[in-house]
C-alpha cells in the first residue's frame, strides 16, 4: 500500500540509526519536524502541511514509495512471504491432521480412549515449549537459511514415521519430537518479516502469513476427506495413515527450497538467495535506516535480562497467551459435529462431512485476518483490532455457556469463533512498533510468548477442554469469557501506557538528539569562523 506523500517539496531525510545522530533532518532551514504531531511546522510554530505522516515511535517521515521500492516489496512478497506461508501451511497441516485422523479411524484402529487425543497435543506442546527459546537463541548464531530448513527436514521425517505407529505411546514420542523441531518455524518467520518490512507494511504481511493457518483448516479438511474416500485401504494402509505420508513428503520438498529462498537479514543476506541482487540489499538497508530498525544481533545474557526487566515483555506475553487460549473453542467443532445424531440414532454427518463443514469457518477467518491486517496498517492502530475481536469472542462464549439452546445457535456460535482469530498480527506489529531500536528484545519476547503459550497449552487443553466431556464442556466456555475480558483490559492498559509514557519518552529522546545535533552544528560554525583556522587552511590546501 502506498503512503500519502508530503505536500512540501522539501526533501526529508533520515540519518543512519546511530544513537549519536539526530532522528530527522531537513534540507530546508525554515522547517522542522514534530514527530509526535505528524506534520511540518515553520519555526514560528505555524502548521505547514497537516497531510505528512510520521512514524510515532521513530519519527521517520512516511513518504510515498518510489517505483523501485514498490517492485522491491513485490519481490519480497513473491518470494519471502510466499515461502514462509507455504512452510506454515505444512506445519499447521501436521498440527491439525492429528485431530482429523482421530475422527477418521485412528481412534478405533489404535484403541484410543479417554483424553488421549488431548495428550497427543500435550506432548507436542511440551516439545515445542522446551525447544523454542533455545532454538530462538541458536537462530541468532546460525543463519536462518540453514537452521529453519534443517529443522523442517527433521519434522518431516517425524511426520512420515507417524504413519507406522501401532499404539498411543509411539504417538506420544513422535509428537514430542515433532513439536520440538517445529518450534522455531513461526517465530523465525515473524523475525524475518520484522526485518524486511516497514511498520506501514508489517501487520498485513503478518496477517497474510498468519492466515495460512486458517487456510490449512480448509486444506486439512479437504485433504483428509479426499484421502479417506480415495486411498483408504490402499496397499493395506488406512486413510488416516496416508495423511501423514503425504504431509511428510510435502514437508521435505518445501524444506530443501528454504536453503535458497530464505534471505536471512538485510545486514547479512543469504549468499544462496539467487533472487536478491546487490541493489535489493541496498534498498533493504535504506528502509531499515529510514525507520531506525535495529540490526539483528546474537543473543547475550545482557539482552535477555534487558527484555525481562521491561514492562512491555509482560504485557505482550500475557496478552498473546490469553488471546490464543481464549480462541481454543473452535478447535472442537468437529467433535461436536461427530456427536450429533438423527432421530433413529444414526450419525447426522459422515466422516467426510465432519472434516468438510469447518472449511467454511476457515474461509471466514482468512478474510478477517486480511481485513484486520490491512486495517491495522492503514490506520496505524494495533489495539482497536484486538479489542473488537475480544468483544466478538464474548458472543459464542456466552451462548455456549448456556448450552440449552438450539443446534442452530450452536452452529452460529462455532462459526462466530472464527471471526476472532486475527489477534496475532496486530499484537506482533504492536511489539515491533514499541521496540524499534531493540531487535533482541523483540525476538526474545516473541519467542518467550509463544513458548509460554505452548507450556500453558500442555496442561490447559485437558483441563479446560477434556475430550471425555465432549461435546459439552463443564467450564470451557466460561473460561473463554474470562480470558476475553482480560484481553480487553490488557489491550486498553497497554494503549494507555503507550500514549502516556512510551511516546513521551520517545519524543524526549528525539528532542535530545536534535538538540545535540544543533550543538554540534553550532560548534562547526564557530570553527569555520576561527581566525587561526583561516590562516591554516590555505597552507593545508597547498600541501
Amino acid at each position: 500500500m502506498d503512503e500519502n506523500p508530503p505536500a512540501s517539496s522539501s526533501r526529508v531525510t533520515l540519518n543512519c540509526p546511530d544513537e549519536r545522530q539526530p532522528l530527522l533532518s531537513t534540507q530546508h532551514p525554515d522547517y522542522h519536524i514534530d514527530p509526535m504531531l505528524s506534520l511540518f511546522k515553520a519555526q514560528d510554530g505555524g502548521a505547514i502541511d497537516p497531510t505528512v505522516h510520521v512514524d510515532p515511535q521513530t519519527g521517520a517521515v512516511i513518504e510515498k514509495k518510489t517505483k523501485e521500492e514498490r517492485w522491491f516489496v513485490a519481490r519480497l512478497d513473491a518470494v519471502l512471504l510466499l515461502y514462509v506461508c507455504i512452510s506454515q501451511v505444512i506445519k499447521y497441516l501436521d498440527q491439525q491432521n492429528i485431530s482429523a485422523a482421530y475422527v477418521s479411524g485412528m481412534q478405533e484402529e489404535l484403541n484410543l480412549y479417554g483424553n488421549q487425543l488431548n495428550y497427543f497435543t500435550t506432548w507436542f506442546n511440551v516439545g515445542y515449549a522446551i525447544f523454542l527459546i533455545p532454538s530462538q537463541i541458536v537462530i541468532t548464531h546460525v543463519r536462518p537459511s540453514w537452521w529453519l530448513p534443517a529443522l523442517e527436514i527433521c519434522w518431516g521425517v517425524m511426520t512420515l514415521a507417524t504413519c507406522k505407529v501401532q499404539n498411543y505411546k509411539q504417538v506420544y514420542v513422535l509428537r514430542a519430537f515433532t513439536g520440538a523441531f517445529e518450534a522455531t518455524c513461526y517465530p523465525g518467520a515473524i523475525m524475518l518479516l520484522m526485518s524486511w518490512y516497514t511498520p506501514r507494511e508489517l501487520a498485513f504481511r503478518i496477517g497474510f502469513y498468519h492466515s495460512s493457518q486458517s487456510s490449512t483448516l480448509k486444506l486439512a479438511g479437504a485433504l483428509q476427506a479426499a484421502i479417506y474416500n480415495s486411498m483408504d485401504g490402499l496397499h493395506g494402509m488406512s486413510g488416516w495413515r496416508w495423511m501423514f505420508v503425504i504431509d511428510g513428503i510435502l514437508t521435505l520438498v518445501v524444506s530443501f527450497a528454504g536453503f535458497f529462498l530464505i534471505p536471512d537479514f538485510p545486514s547479512k543476506p543469504n549468499p544462496w538467495a539467487f533472487w536478491l541482487r546487490p541493489k535489493h540489499i541496498d534498498q533493504a538497508m535504506d528502509r531499515v535506516a529510514r525507520f531506525r530498525r535495529a540490526d539483528n544481533k546474537k543473543f547475550t545474557f545482557r539482552s535477555v535480562k534487558k527484555a525481562i526487566l521491561s514492562p512491555l515483555f509482560y504485557f505482550f506475553v500475557v496478552m498473546y497467551v490469553t488471546t490464543v487460549l481464549a480462541q481454543g473453542g473452535y478447535s472442537y467443532f468437529n467433535l461436536w459435529l461427530r456427536s450429533l445424531r438423527n432421530d433413529d440414532g444414526t450419525a447426522r454427518w459422515s466422516v467426510a462431512q465432519i472434516n468438510a463443514i469447518p472449511i467454511g469457518g476457515g474461509a471466514i477467518s482468512v478474510i478477517m485476518i486480511w481485513f484486520w491486517g490491512f486495517f491495522s496498517d492503514y490506520f496505524q492502530t494495533r489495539w482497536v483490532p484486538i479489542v473488537v475481536q475480544a468483544c466478538i469472542g464474548l458472543i459464542p462464549g456466552i451462548i455456549m455457556s448456556i448450552w440449552t439452546v438450539s443446534d442452530n445457535a450452536k452452529y452460529f456460535s462455532y462459526f462466530v469463533c472464527y471471526l476472532s482469530l486475527a489477534t496475532a498480527p496486530p499484537i506482533w506489529a504492536w511489539l515491533s512498533d514499541l521496540n524499534p531500536f531493540d531487535a533482541e528484545q523483540r525476538a526474545f519476547t516473541l519467542g518467550f510468548a509463544i513458548a509460554f503459550y505452548y507450556a500453558c497449552g500442555a496442561w490447559s487443553g485437558p483441563l479446560i477442554w477434556p475430550a471425555s466431556q465432549a461435546p459439552h464442556y463443564a467450564h470451557g466456555w466460561q473460561v473463554t469469557i474470562a480470558l476475553w475480558v482480560l484481553v480487553i483490559i490488557l489491550a486498553c492498559s497497554l494503549r494507555y501506557v503507550e500514549l502516556k509514557h512510551i511516546r513521551q519518552k520517545a519524543e524526549a529522546k528525539i528532542a535530545a538528539q536534535e538538540a545535540e545535533q544543533a550543538r554540534l552544528d553550532a560548534e562547526d560554525d564557530d570553527m569555520k569562523k576561527d581566525p587561526v583556522l583561516d590562516q591554516v587552511r590555505p597552507v593545508v590546501s597547498r600541501v
